[in-house]
């Protein structure tokens, strides 16, 4: 099967990294959806994807020439609490693939049955988990967020159950950077074997970061860019509304990827102490707490790397604590540049403006995603009815605008307000009703969604209905990991 040129490196790890094993078969594969772009870039012939052999691949049944599977195995802090053993429970790597950009990429397959990592579970996906992870994952995409890529969903024709009953099972198949988490190298570290850190160490530089070769000192230049790629990450989620709904450390990607599409939702509302997964009862991973968690997991992350900081122990955790000093001047910086940009500021000056702005959004519940569009058609000279009609009191928004419009006189950044604050986002309750359509044999609001969201910046009168914030009784509270 030459249509997938596979080019395998973490295989060649340690074996106690990961299991080798086979997807497990499934009776009646169906192709759902292809991206054919990505299909594009990978340089796999997309019409081979579409045909009974590549569908065979994609759906686990067939094992392409050149792919290695296996399961990687990862430990994780979840909610705060360790797991020392976690790891692909409902996954397995098919190998990894040179795209035409000349970068290597993972091929996953998540629902492909169970793993010794499956901890009693089925290792299989339902048809609505896969459906979420497409929508949201290529619409991050398109919004310009680091993140992981569907390159396809299958049908499998059987039947998975969960609380909610018996539901339709699917694979979902993913291409990632790779899918190396700061779990990973916490199970690793507790091994206790520095040849396998330092040995997984430099595998991820070599295909992350391999300017930090150049570096007397790269296991902590290491660290620095696993740093700055999580607070560029946060920062973007952030200017969007976006919460991920379970930070654990084992959803945290070395690469600085979004991965893990579970009970992750964008904001219709803005509060900053916003939640909705249905598990985060104390509001760990709330959109405003985004940061905090952040820097704690890359605190257990920097744990990990400390046999290779220094010899002496000492030395090593002062190395560490230093880089992770920089990680909140670093992340604000990114985090107030992002809503500079969507406010059209020009500078720090105006960053009081910022915060009384989103000040105002919260207290007044306003919509997140219909203010700065709003505030961008203003901005475009449009009237300032659309956006006054969002609060409740006029009034005390017209004091803001009035504020508002006298800091841009000068200079608007109109072009960066317009690429920041886009026109469409995945909303809850559309998701929901492509998700409930699916259940129904119904796939056109999937594919209409997945298509309306995959340009969200530009006005386009065909997916108007999509840019609605919710009705009352379309309002998501909760949202829910799915496995």
């Amino acid at each position: 099967m030459p249509a997938i040129h596979f080019d395998n490196t973490y295989a060649q790890l340690p074996e106690s990294f990961f299991t080798k094993l086979s997807p497990a078969q499934v009776p009646q594969p169906e192709l759902l959806r292809i991206n054919s772009e990505l299909a594009s870039m990978l340089s796999i012939d997309t019409d081979w994807l579409q045909a009974p052999e590549g569908i065979s691949v994609l759906s686990g049944n067939a094992i392409a020439d050149g792919s290695e599977p296996l399961a990687q195995a990862y430990a994780g802090h979840q909610f705060g609490g360790y797991n020392p053993q976690l790891g692909d429970g409902r996954a397995i790597l098919l190998g990894e693939i040179i795209g035409t950009d000349s970068k290597r990429y993972d091929m996953q397959l998540k629902g492909s049955g169970r793993t010794p990592y499956s901890r009693g579970g089925d290792g299989k996906a339902a048809l609505g988990p896969v459906i979420r992870e497409y929508i949201l994952s290529e619409a991050m995409a398109a919004l310009g967020v680091s993140t992981t890529r569907a390159l396809a969903a299958v049908t499998t024709g059987e039947t998975v159950v969960r609380q909610d009953g018996p539901l339709p099972g699917a694979i979902f198949i993913r291409v990632a950077s790779s899918h190396i988490r700061v779990g990973t190298f916490e199970y690793v570290a507790a091994r206790k074997d520095t040849s396998e850190l330092r040995a997984l160490a430099d595998h991820c530089i070599q295909r992350h970061f391999p300017q930090a070769l150049e570096s007397e000192a790269p296991y902590t230049v290491f660290l620095n860019h696993v740093i700055t790629a999580q607070a560029d990450l946060i920062a973007h989620w952030m200017s969007l509304g976006f919460i991920h709904g379970v930070m654990n450390t084992d959803n945290t990607a070395i690469s600085g990827e979004t991965i893990d599409y579970g009970p992750c939702a964008f904001m219709d509302t803005f509060h900053p102490q916003c939640v909705f997964s249905s598990i985060d009862a104390n509001a760990r991973y709330s959109w405003g707490n985004q940061p905090n968690i952040a820097l704690w997991n890359l605190t257990r992350f920097a744990e990990t790397l400390l046999p290779l900081l220094a010899d002496d122990t000492d030395q090593a955790i002062a190395i560490a604590q230093s880089s992770l000093d920089t990680f909140q001047e670093y992340f604000s910086s990114q985090y107030m540049a992002r809503f500079r940009a969507k406010f059209g500021l020009a500078d720090s000056a105006a960053d009081s403006l910022v915060q009384d702005g989103l000040t105002l959004l919260a207290n007044q519940q306003v919509d997140f995603t219909l203010f700065f569009r709003h505030l961008t058609q203003v901005a475009s000279g449009a009237p300032k009815g659309c956006l006054l009609g969002l609060f409740n009191d006029a009034t005390e928004a017209e004091q803001w605008i009035a504020r508002w419009l006298e800091a841009t006189a000068q200079a608007l950044h109109l072009e960066k307000m317009r690429t920041s604050n886009p026109v469409r986002i995945p909303r809850n309750h559309r998701v929901e009703q492509a998700i409930q359509a699916a259940y129904d044999n119904d796939f056109a609001p999937f594919h209409r969604l997945v298509d309306g969201l995959g340009n969200p910046y530009s006005e386009q009168d065909k997916y108007a209905d999509l840019e609605l914030a919710p009705l009352a009784d379309e309002i998501v509270r909760e949202t829910f990991c799915g496995t």
